[in-house]
């Protein structure tokens, strides 16, 4: 099974992320197939990019978040800039057809995207120092050229969750409908950019890009940065936490606590995620 469909409707390519069990979290291979669509979809007007079921994307996802393998997360880190920046310097106009749930990875999606039409019932909002990590692809940088540095750190730093509305106020972005006018009202948009010269919005897009492209240090920056903590104590609490449904114990720096994860902490985050999937595995059945 492909993990993204790619539906083209006369010349909008439709380009929909399809692991809607895991509210369309990427790993490696989607980003990747992602990125590759996106730039297959050159002889299309416009591009649109969406999720099935009832998220847009839950961010990047680990099938081992207990054994983190540090060459596998620096080519997912790599992966995840590579699409954003693959949709930031495609010909066409890419507009995000916020769905559902735009969560971590999932919202510097939105970020990176040109445009975005969010449904009533998607949310949106960052997950890094609650989880473990920290959205340095557009999430701690370049958000604020959308919303302003303090909103942009808000977001960054404390994690919390925002409506379509509170998304749309802040800039986020650009129109919120009912969720079944989504597709309709995103066709509207493609359908009056379809209407305009490409060769003058290529030109525009690439203008408009400016910001974007300064920041591109900070991306590379944030990457080396992020692969430098990987096996961190407070990366695997952060997998312990969400595992177990429960607020993370991270390391405290000004009580000595240096931040190292233990060998019986990593042991002890590989059983459970072993029991996990066990169970997993039993309800299919």
């Amino acid at each position: 099974m492909s993990d993204v469909r790619a539906e083209r409707r006369g010349d909008v390519a439709w380009l929909v992320l399809d692991h809607p069990e895991r509210l369309n979290a990427y790993d490696r291979a989607m980003g990747d197939e992602l990125r590759r669509l996106v730039d297959a979809s050159v002889d299309a007007g416009v591009i649109v990019i969406t999720g099935s079921g009832r998220g847009f994307c839950a961010g990047g996802y680990l099938d081992d978040l207990a054994n983190p393998d540090e060459d596998e997360l620096r080519k997912l880190f790599r992966c995840s800039l590579e699409l954003f920046e693959t949709i930031r310097t495609s010909p066409r106009p890419v507009i995000a057809a916020v769905n559902g749930v735009a969560a971590g990875g999932g919202n510097e999606l939105v970020v990176a995207c040109d445009l975005a039409i969010a449904a009533e019932s998607a949310t949106f909002g960052q997950t890094g120092p609650r989880v473990g990590s920290s959205p340095v692809l557009g999430g701690a940088n370049f958000l604020a050229q959308s919303v302003g540095e303090k909103r942009a750190k808000e977001l960054a730093f404390l994690c919390r969750r925002y409506s379509a509305h509170e998304a749309k106020e802040m800039g986020l972005v650009n129109a919120v409908v009912p969720d079944d006018e989504l597709e309709a009202e995103v066709t509207r948009w493609a359908d009056e950019l379809l209407a305009l010269s490409p060769r003058y919005l290529e030109i525009t897009k690439v203008s408009s890009n400016t910001a974007w492209n300064q920041h591109r240090d900070a991306y590379m920056h944030g990457i080396a940065l992020l692969t430098q903590a990987i096996g961190s104590h407070d990366m695997i609490e952060g997998a312990k936490a969400f595992i177990e449904k429960r607020p993370p114990r991270f390391a405290r720096p000004w009580d000595g606590q240096n931040g190292a994860a233990s060998g019986a902490e990593r042991s002890e985050l590989a059983a459970e995620r072993a029991e996990q999937m066990e169970r997993a595995a039993g309800e299919r059945k």
